[in-house]
């Protein structure tokens, strides 16, 4: 398949900045993941990979060749949008092998080349039909074999589970990522919903106002988060925040919490005066009657195994995973433990996270 190298990529609309210096590499047969909230650059990155817009700045290589400037019928990649744009008016094999009768291909081996995609996205039985009578989810097989069937260097996705409701979204998380698989496609993925990136990509990057915060492995982004956007954004419930002043030095392995110490990873770099955020993920604390922090339960919410429960302390609102067989009152005190080895810590005036000993992986975009 392909290559793609994005370099110092940048896109203003009049005074609007939309993407800001983005520099990366998506490897041949990657299935990468462009994650934000809505109007985080990631839609407008991935029309620019694809020639539907031309940057202000910066280079786009497809398998080492420049194709900033290059049409988009010009770049051998195929788009798959979020509302499918079928043509109703045809039924689905000839929705497939349309972009080959533009081409001019002969009609036999349009006809194998569809009949060989339809086989691979299980919707044989459905070439003689009218898209207009498909579910949502075949639909979006025909859409998703409209660009297969052409064979493109890379496949460039824009939220193309959208329009589907919960269950049909699940479904076809899977059946990408099985097809993905099966193809080894290089494929470039847009969407809002981490879930879907952390159960699909091999590599994801998370994009806010226009610049790309980190790029890593789901582990990598969810574990040793670059930043507190990053460390905010990704996980259900996200990571916890607890303020307090500075004074971290190189080498210190634990934090002076208000009126307690705390141990953390080692730390790799010096923080002087510096209003800083110890960070936890929710089920890295437990309750312990000896814990260091405490607080009083404010809620509890049952998700089937465990719970989230939120308690209020000192230094804010702090919401735990424990298991649903953990008994909890609202209205007790209860102490904190968090798990050490677990911990992360940011500087609140940047937002970036402090290098602490085991981080490595984690990287700024």
């Amino acid at each position: 398949m392909a290559q793609i190298r994005i370099e110092s990529l940048r896109k203003s609309f009049d005074q609007f900045t939309a993407v800001e210096g983005s520099t990366f590499t998506i490897d041949d047969g990657t299935f990468f993941a462009m994650l934000g909230p809505s109007g985080c650059g990631k839609t407008t990155t991935l029309r620019m990979i694809a020639g539907l817009e031309l940057p202000t700045e910066g280079r786009i290589l497809l398998d080492g060749e420049d194709v900033t400037f290059h049409r988009a019928a010009a770049r051998d990649i195929a788009f798959v949008f979020q509302l499918f744009a079928l043509y109703p008016h045809m039924n689905v094999g000839e929705n497939i092998g349309f972009p080959l009768k533009c081409q001019g291909m002969a009609r036999r081996e349009i006809r194998e080349r569809v009949q060989e995609t339809a086989r691979m996205l299980r919707i044989e039985h459905l070439l003689s039909s009218k898209t207009s009578k498909l579910s949502g989810g075949d639909r979006q097989r025909v859409a998703l074999g409209r660009a297969m069937v052409r064979r493109p260097k890379a496949f460039l996705m824009d939220e193309p589970l959208g329009a589907l409701d919960a269950e049909f979204r699940h479904l076809m998380c899977g059946e990408l990522r099985d097809l993905h698989d099966r193809i080894k496609a290089t494929t470039v993925y847009v969407t809002h919903d981490q879930l879907e990136a952390m159960s699909m990509a091999d590599q994801i990057a998370i994009m806010n106002k226009g610049r790309v915060e980190q790029i890593g492995t789901p582990q990598q982004v969810y574990d040793r988060p670059a930043s507190m956007f990053v460390a905010d954004f990704i996980g259900s419930p996200p990571m916890n925040f607890l303020r307090f002043e500075g004074g971290l030095r190189s080498g210190d392995r634990a934090v002076s919490f208000h009126d307690t110490r705390l141990a953390v990873p080692e730390i790799r770099e010096d923080r002087a005066n510096a209003p800083l955020a110890l960070g936890v993920r929710p089920e890295h604390i437990r309750f312990v009657d000896a814990g260091a922090v405490r607080g009083e339960v404010f809620g509890a919410e049952y998700l089937g195994t465990t719970q989230i429960v939120t308690v209020d302390t000192a230094y804010g609102r702090v919401a735990a995973r424990l298991p649903s067989s953990a008994s909890v009152r609202i209205g007790e005190t209860i102490g904190l433990e968090f798990n050490a080895a677990r911990l992360a810590l940011f500087d609140i005036g940047s937002g970036l996270a402090i290098k602490t000993a085991g981080e490595e992986g984690a990287r700024h975009g």
